[in-house]
């Protein structure tokens, strides 16, 4: 089995994250994560709070913090944001660390003395009515290439091409929607035409295994057509100082958000390894070629972990046109994988924030099911194409999928072992229609393991709802509530039919881990089928006198994938509900909060 990183995107510490966010990086990865446990790989999951850059220094100015208290802050929302949507983290911590500052800088002196920074004069944007620094993705404009409307300071999403703030047409700062003032100022770019042949071979590699979503190889592709050097040091007085003299003490001078956020998949093992006691540990994932690694995030990141961050790696390797040797941290892996979804509107709108058209993951948590909002984003989310979150369709999937569908059939199982028998039957004789179903249910194990492998996690939750489909008419056909006289039928029929149930119990456990966990309860099991991440507050390993809070847990106990026999004697009660059916009133409701 397989050393398996699943790197995931870093949100940023500005505010609360809703729907949208998660719906990108947090359910497919956690599924993935999940999977790849139960057969057999040993997954080490990481992620955390990203803390630097203008955005934040905003933030804090209207909140009246200090860019530190506002990141504490806004830290702990998302650590128990995550937790409650039960994402299971190795290590979620984050980028204002003392041990991921010491990171970044190794991974920028390697890259520096292999060649690949250079020093130039660039166009800084500049805030006419604050003095600060614009980021790059604060600015927008027409794009000078294909002159479409909205493309960013950084890129444009409609052709694909990298931009500088600068070579927009109109460029406003979509903080207040001034012009930005552009000023002379010295950086450092990483040269990405030295690393263009290297990033160009890796990608055709990445291409011929098939493996990639189409739309992330294709614009990883087309953005290698106009490469050009890029600024890694901004203007700015939060963030991790470049690790220089000359440097080193200017106050104004920072690395730029995106070379250090990335680096905090690295930064996050190593961490872990140092808290497992183990601090050589995380080598295993980084430094060993056979390992793997998948990086799950939205589209609008993918330029960051198909160029960016690998040209980082190749550059720190001393893998470009300019060669160079390795550091500190050994050879470091490229991606295996960039996972990235798409879009995922609100009622047919683009989520926004300050528009108020949001649902925020605590406000979701505190009214419904996690596992309804995580059956929602799998089988309805934006895999591969933008997808809508409406209130109708949720409450409809909820009660005709979940309750009608899956819970149903859990309830009907348990409610008549538990009164004709008070424990899981003994089978007699198997029919060809048992011996059917359960053939069906077994052979759900190769298919859903693939598709979720292969990070097609529509497919999967709908192969696995497919057969909830079969069990249920097997159930409907055999009719076991009208077997009167034939008690040994029955007893089959019903082990059958649990048999199932845990069979399809552990198929969706990836998606649904909360009610897999109430569900093997009920089958007699501890409830620990999936478990769940736990917040820790933890001591800063190189700051004296400061802490934070990490997500972590122990997942060894997970089950392994595959069939697991219902044990006959077990005992069986007459069930709870496990999912909420929802009164069709909550669309009303919703659409109300959000003033539609």
């Amino acid at each position: 089995m397989s050393k398996v990183l699943s790197a995931v995107a870093w949100p940023y510490a500005n505010g609360p994250r809703h729907i949208g966010h998660v719906a990108g990086f947090g359910v497919p990865s956690d599924v993935f994560s999940r999977y790849m446990r139960m057969a057999g790989h040993d997954v080490l999951m990481v992620s955390g709070s990203d803390e630097h850059g203008t955005p934040i220094l905003i933030a804090a100015d209207e909140a009246g913090l200090t860019p530190q208290e506002l990141a504490d802050r806004n830290h702990r929302l998302i650590v128990e944001d995550l937790v409650g949507l039960g994402l299971s983290y190795d290590l979620y911590t984050r980028t204002t660390t003392g041990n991921h500052h010491a990171v970044v800088q190794e991974m920028f002196q390697g890259v520096y003395e292999n060649g690949y920074f250079v020093e130039e004069t660039t166009f800084g944007a500049i805030s006419p009515s604050t003095g600060r620094t614009l980021p790059d993705r604060y600015i927008e404009g027409t794009c000078p290439i294909c002159k479409t409307p909205g493309a960013r300071g950084d890129q444009c999403d409609a052709c694909g091409n990298q931009l500088d703030p600068h070579d927009l047409i109109d460029p406003v700062s979509r903080i207040n929607g001034e012009t930005p003032q552009f000023i002379e100022t010295q950086h450092f770019f990483l040269d990405l035409p030295a690393l263009a042949e290297a990033l160009g071979e890796w990608l055709d590699e990445r291409d011929a295994s098939g493996t990639w979503r189409p739309n992330v190889i294709k614009f990883s592709m087309n953005i290698l057509k106009e490469i050009r050097p890029r600024a890694m040091t901004r203007d700015i007085d939060w963030g991790i100082a470049v690790p220089l003299d000359g440097w080193r003490d200017n106050p104004t001078k920072k690395l730029y958000v995106w070379f250090d956020a990335v680096i905090g998949y690295l930064s996050a093992s190593i961490e872990w390894a140092r808290r497992s006691g183990n601090p050589d540990a995380w080598r295993e994932w980084w430094n060993d070629p056979q390992a793997l690694s998948y990086y799950f995030m939205g589209k609008d990141n993918i330029t960051f972990h198909s160029q960016i961050w690998p040209a980082e790696l190749l550059a720190y390797n001393g893998k470009g046109a300019k060669g160079g040797s390795a550091h500190e941290l050994g050879e470091l892996n490229l991606p295996t994988e960039v996972v990235s979804s798409e879009f995922l509107t609100m009622e047919g709108r683009k989520f926004s924030s300050s528009k108020k058209v949001v649902i925020y993951v605590a406000d979701l948590l505190s009214r419904y099911q996690a596992d309804a909002f995580r059956y929602f984003v799998a089988a309805a989310g934006p895999e591969n194409q933008d997808s809508d979150f409406s209130w109708g369709e949720f409450v409809q999937r909820t009660n005709s999928e979940l309750v009608a569908g899956w819970g149903n059939l859990v309830s009907r199982t348990a409610t008549l072992i538990a009164k004709n028998f008070g424990q899981v039957p003994a089978p007699a004789a198997l029919t060809a229609d048992d011996e059917a179903v359960l053939a069906t249910t077994l052979a759900a194990f190769d298919t859903v393991g693939d598709l979720i492998s292969r990070n097609r996690m529509r497919n999967a939750i709908n192969e696995a709802m497919r057969v909830v489909g079969d069990v249920n008419k097997y159930v409907t056909d055999a009719e076991p509530w009208k077997i009167k006289e034939d008690p040994e039928r029955l007893g089959t029929v019903l082990w059958v039919m649990a048999q199932c149930v845990q069979d399809l119990n552990t198929l969706l456990s990836p998606f649904l881990p909360f009610t897999a966990n109430q569900i093997d309860t009920i089958l007699g099991g501890d409830g620990n089928l999936q478990p769940m991440p736990r917040v820790e507050e933890v001591a800063d390993l190189d700051i004296e006198g400061r802490a934070y809070p990490v997500i972590t847990g122990d997942y060894s106990s997970v089950r392994t994938w595959g069939r697991h026999d219902v044990v006959v004697g077990t005992p069986i009660e007459k069930p709870t509900p496990v999912f909420t059916k929802l009164d069709p009133a909550v669309v009303d409701e919703e659409l109300a909060r959000l003033g539609l």
